[in-house]
């Protein structure tokens, strides 16, 4: 029996439908017979945040939730730019302009979230003296109400909120906002609204401008960051007032709101209670750039999102919207979670389905009463009554005695200072001892490990058949989908070790025009290894055409796109990975019986390969040998370039992501740039670092896979 042969027997871990086998074909090789060509799952409809129905399955144990939570979690401060945590620099806040209103206070409060930076809002404080235990603080983000925090409905709105029973008071049907705020102060807590980014005193940037391009996507800068950040420190806000009691704070905004809301509380552990309104839910996921950025929603939905707050108290409405389903989808998994720490009376949903999308009298009322069970304010009143609305000028936090901040930065501007903050990041990072080395691993490591999606791996299968010879034309079945493959069975004495070279153009590159394997092919083959190649997403049997149906990107915002699936690049260097890894199976792969397979990325490949080493790094005694062809993510200037990668430059472009590959053996042919981190990776991990200027033709690839030791 071949090496081949005797890997396939040896593993059932991936199953192999094989094509044709036999002796080295007589006609010209290329590739699959339309009829056996496999469907490409990857190549149907993507998500996007508007599909019917968002699935998302908890996992059934609690030590499997945690897990699971921590990768979600490591996810979400990723795709928001937050990763690592940042600094958090002085508020320096401001709270002025006192409105006296009987029962309770309005102040109007500025400040620095991050250098260039600003939050502006109202808190409002209950007149009655200050418990000796201190007073409960709800923080209240809104969402896409026209002009946010000065919200003002129409008086035609309001009559048909009145008459529909929505809302009972014409100061609530106009005010819904402040409605919130009044009553929370009533009932004995701090409440604090804040402006999302880009509306009423928070305008110097554009809610939905200056973050929606190739550069943004690639240094991670995106809105729902900024509006993150600005959840965070309004909680650090919160807690630095004297009168709070910082063990019960809640949190609460409905739409947009809602998605601030369960996004503070599960990245933040220090909100007690949540009550996102109208947002969570399996359809809709978030219509706006403020809700969506690269890699947030890979593999999970809101849903799984709010599950990060448990065991904490959730509650949530629904209405006759995007969120009607939330008592069937959405609920049940959450009590499942939750049932996880037996606290299932910790979540619970209620949809008013007469109701559109809003947060009405009915809604808030629900929110108060989950609020008052929670912090203990049993004695809370909790029935709404009229109120004497502020007006625009009552609010507005700047004034001829507090002007805007003179530093307070426009889009352009806090980009920079963005960057330049990453740069100085992994200048920081950089590693210079084996301490610092595991520092930089686990910064850049976690990034990687959301970018390229390294957590996910190939489910077994079933072995089909274990008697191919020659050249075998078949395709490996995944979980997720199926990759064409080509293998070649050594012509001289086996050596147990394998080449996988992988070229731009797809498996038929080993190949010349007579089907035979070509001369830098049959010279591996002739020394006794084991040849593969596969067709990657969209080469050889994947491509249909220059640019396939299925496969678009929002071109006036990618993050709407990679929020919800992978770049092509990741799932290429996914591809590779797992070619890899079953190969090395095939051949044996087990502890210290470990066979080296080499890996030779040559054409568009070259940076597919490199970075597939980050996905499973090389194990020892194994060649990784790449054409980058002078490649850098600071030249990706297209939404629609099949090398876009989020992060790539936050994360210190090639050299930073190919760092992660020490130890390794690798070399690099018209690498571009120079490589002070990965060299210095190398140095520190003593694995081998060799770069060439020349191009890499297959002679010399060959050469370097022979002379390996």
């Amino acid at each position: 029996m071949n090496v081949l042969a005797a890997g396939l027997s040896l593993l059932p871990a991936l199953a192999f439908l094989v094509m044709t086998s036999g002796a080295f074909a007589a006609e010209p090789y290329n590739g699959l017979p339309d009829s056996l060509k496999p469907e490409e799952v990857r190549l149907k409809p993507q998500r996007t945040l508007n599909d019917k129905y968002h699935p998302w399955t908890p996992p059934e144990s609690k030590a499997a939730w945690e897990k699971e939570a921590e990768r979600i979690r490591k996810q979400l401060w990723v795709s928001n730019g937050l990763w690592p945590i940042p600094e958090k620099t002085p508020l320096n806040a401001v709270v002025h302009g006192s409105v006296d209103r009987g029962d309770y206070t309005v102040e109007k409060v500025c400040f620095q979230s991050r250098p260039g930076a600003y939050v502006t809002g109202s808190l409002y404080r209950p007149k009655s003296p200050v418990p000796e235990g201190k007073r409960p603080a709800v923080l209240c983000p809104h969402g896409h109400w026209q002009n946010g925090r000065f919200f003002d409905a129409s008086a035609k709105e309001a009559s048909e909120l009145l008459a529909s029973g929505a809302e009972s008071f014409l100061s609530g049907a106009r005010h819904p906002l402040q409605a919130i705020e009044v009553q929370l102060a009533r009932m004995g807590c701090v409440a604090f609204v804040f402006d999302t980014v880009g509306t009423a005193d928070n305008s110097a940037l554009p809610h939905r401008e200056g973050f929606n391009d190739v550069q943004a996507e690639l240094w991670l800068e995106n809105k729902m960051g900024l509006q993150t950040w600005n959840s965070i420190r309004a909680l650090d806000f919160i807690e630095s007032l004297p009168d709070v009691d910082l063990k019960r704070i809640g949190v609460t905004g409905a739409s947009g709101g809602g998605t601030q809301t369960f996004m503070l509380c599960a990245l933040d552990p220090r909100p007690a209670v949540a009550f996102p309104a109208v947002m969570v839910g399996t359809a809709m996921q978030g219509g706006c750039q403020c809700e969506n950025a690269s890699y947030l929603r890979h593999d999970i939905n809101n849903v799984a999102i709010a599950a990060l707050i448990a065991p904490r108290p959730l509650k949530m409405t629904g209405a006759n919207d995007w969120t009607i389903d939330i008592e069937s989808k959405g609920l049940p998994e959450l009590k499942k979670i939750y049932g996880l720490y037996s606290k299932q009376g910790n979540v619970d949903a209620k949809c008013f389905p007469q109701f559109p999308h809003n947060y009405n009298e009915v809604s808030r009322e629900v929110m108060f009463d989950w609020m008052a069970r929670h912090f203990g304010l049993q004695n809370a009143p909790l029935d709404q009554r009229d109120f004497w609305p502020l007006s625009r000028d009552e609010m507005t936090v700047f004034d001829e005695k507090h002007p805007r901040p003179a530093d307070w930065l426009n889009a352009e501007q806090l980009r920079a200072e963005m960057t330049k903050e990453s740069q100085a990041l992994m200048k920081q990072l950089a590693p210079t001892d084996e301490a610092s080395l595991e520092k930089y691993r686990s910064v850049v490591g976690a990034a990687a490990d959301v970018m390229l999606g390294t957590a996910s791996q190939p489910k077994p299968g079933v072995v089909r058949d274990d008697s191919l010879k020659g050249v075998h034309r078949c395709w490996i079945e995944f979980d997720t989908h199926r990759l064409p493959m080509v293998w070649l069975d050594p012509t001289g004495k086996p050596n147990g070790e394998a080449v996988l070279w992988i070229d731009g153009r797809g498996k038929s590159h080993l190949f010349g025009d007579d089907a035979k394997p070509k001369l830098a092919v049959q010279k591996l083959l002739d020394a006794g290894y084991t040849v593969a190649s596969a067709d990657v997403l969209l080469t050889g049997d994947h491509r249909i055409g220059e640019r396939p149906p299925g496969w678009p990107v929002n071109q006036g915002f990618p993050g709407y796109t990679y929020c919800y699936n992978r770049p092509l690049l990741s799932l290429r260097v996914r591809d590779i990975a797992f070619a890899r890894a079953t190969i090395g199976d095939l051949l044996g792969e087990r502890g210290d019986s470990a066979k080296p397979v080499h890996v030779i990325g040559t054409g568009d490949a070259g940076i597919w390969t490199l970075l597939s080493t980050v996905f499973r790094k090389p194990q020892p005694g194994e060649h990784i040998v790449v054409d980058l062809a002078g490649f850098s993510f600071e030249n990706v200037t297209k939404t629609d370039d099949p090398n876009l990668l989020p992060g790539a430059l936050k994360y210190g472009n090639v050299d930073g992501l190919a760092a992660l590959t020490a130890p390794a053996r690798l070399t690099i042919h018209r690498p571009g740039n120079s490589l002070p981190l990965l060299s210095k990776g190398m140095e520190l991990t003593k694995g081998q670092l060799d770069t060439e200027q020349a191009e890499l033709t297959g002679d010399a690839a060959v050469e370097r896979i022979l002379t390996t030791k």
